[in-house]
């Protein structure tokens, strides 16, 4: 296959690390060592990986521009030094680690504007974006969510010769959380701008049915690729089946509602409080946006209340080192989503470490369960079927343990950055 130029425009997560920008970025990595022109541009804010960063020092749609366009008129006139300025990634970086995360229900009026494209607030930004894709002649672009791709028929008419693909990863999660009436303004939108789109990529049957109705696109349009990480160092980290340490659950995700923390205390402060396995412990990691505090000290006081202190470990926004050390410590990952996870990086994770998961029965992990068969799935939204299975699995810690080499050969077979590239590269090029 003769090299080709792909601009990946993704979407930064205002500083933290986020589980597409982790992924886009090994992506990125890996179609360069296979010879292409990967350009990974950030969008919104930088992105925050910990790992190699392949992203250019370039910010399109910056995020303090983008707030002030839609507050008024007066910012969309701004001379190019200004904007410069506020679209350098130094400042919008500085800016987006001391801000509070908003939540999609105050991003409703911004979020119609960004789906406008060129007839919305934001129109110069659209057309910078433009001018510098003009200049790079990439082959393909893809988008890393369909909620940035308000400027793709700009594009289309500007590039009439490109590849535009969207990868589809979570997109219905922040649609769904819209106050009307922007929620209907925005899906009438994205339908508009998915017939541009010439491929969509999804990680799992259950989203593609799902997008497809949605988005009222044909099936044969979004093709489902492997989700990847680039694990070599998690491969490498060695594990004692008959280790003597206490039996261990971890939770390795954001610290969320959606992400279902508060049934994986609710369920542990169960187990121990029925004293079946006394030494187990619970150790939680992930970030913790100052819009979830509050959420993190209830299930704090939680744990205390039920004298869990010493059974418990709060480790916060952890670094590769960290993480490569907390998935050395636990023998079990959990993480119950409340929503249907159209992807699960974080299960791919421990699964690279030797870790097995319990996981909820729905969206992406049904499939990933019937391939892996290196875990237990439970039944969503329900505390007494998750304390049921994590007894279970910690009660027989040796025969949990011993889901390792199943674990590691599900990654090595089916979800190596290499794999799923060259699923990418098939899917684009349509051969």
């Amino acid at each position: 296959m003769a090299a080709l130029r792909i601009v990946y425009l993704t979407a930064g997560a205002g500083g933290m690390y986020c589980g597409s920008c982790l992924h886009d970025n090994d992506v990125a990595k890996t179609l360069m060592r296979k010879g292409h022109e990967a350009i990974l541009i950030p969008l919104y804010t930088p992105i925050r990986t910990d790992q190699d960063n392949a992203s250019e020092d370039l910010l399109f749609y910056g995020g303090i521009s983008v707030y002030l366009q839609q507050l008024s008129p007066i910012f969309r006139w701004f001379p190019k030094r200004i904007d410069k300025w506020l679209n350098s990634p130094k400042l919008v970086g500085w800016f987006a680690a001391r801000a509070a995360a908003t939540s999609a229900k105050k991003l409703g009026a911004l979020t119609v504007s960004m789906l406008d494209g060129e007839d919305g607030k934001q129109s110069k930004e659209v057309r910078r974006l433009c001018q510098w894709l003009r200049h790079v002649e990439p082959e393909a672009i893809v988008f890393s969510n369909l909620l940035i791709a308000g400027c793709i028929t700009t594009i289309e008419n500007s590039l009439p010769g490109a590849q535009l693909v969207v990868m589809l990863q979570g997109d219905d999660i922040f649609y769904d959380s819209l106050p009307e009436p922007f929620r209907s303004q925005a899906l009438e939108r994205m339908q508009i701008i998915a017939r541009s789109v010439d491929v969509f990529l999804l990680h799992s049957e259950d989203y593609k049915k799902r997008m497809s109705q949605l988005l009222n696109v044909s099936p044969e349009r979004m093709k489902v690729v492997p989700l990847s990480i680039d694990g070599k160092d998690l491969l490498n980290i060695k594990r004692n089946p008959s280790t003597s340490r206490p039996p261990t659950v971890g939770y390795l995700a954001r610290i969320a509602p959606e992400k279902g923390l508060h049934l994986l205390v609710d369920a542990f402060i169960q187990l121990k409080s029925q004293g079946l396995i006394p030494t187990a412990k619970l150790q939680i990691a992930g970030w913790l946006g100052k819009q979830h505090h509050a959420y993190w000290n209830k299930l704090k006081s939680k744990l205390n209340a039920a004298k869990l202190q010493n059974d418990y470990k709060f480790w916060g926004t952890i670094d590769r080192k960290q993480k490569v050390e907390f998935l050395s410590e636990i023998d079990l990952l959990s993480v119950p989503t409340t929503y249907r996870e159209p992807k699960g990086l974080f299960a791919l994770e421990a699964m690279a470490a030797g870790v097995p998961y319990l996981l909820p029965d729905h969206g992406a992990f049904p499939e990933m369960h019937v391939k892996a068969q290196a875990g237990r799935l439970h039944k969503a939204d329900s505390v007494d079927d998750l304390a049921s299975a994590l007894r279970e699995m910690l009660d027989d810690i040796q025969g949990t343990r011993q889901y390792s080499e199943k674990c590691r050969n599900y990654i090595r077979q089916h979800a190596t950055s290499e794999i799923e590239a060259s699923a990418v590269l098939k899917a684009i090029t349509l051969e």
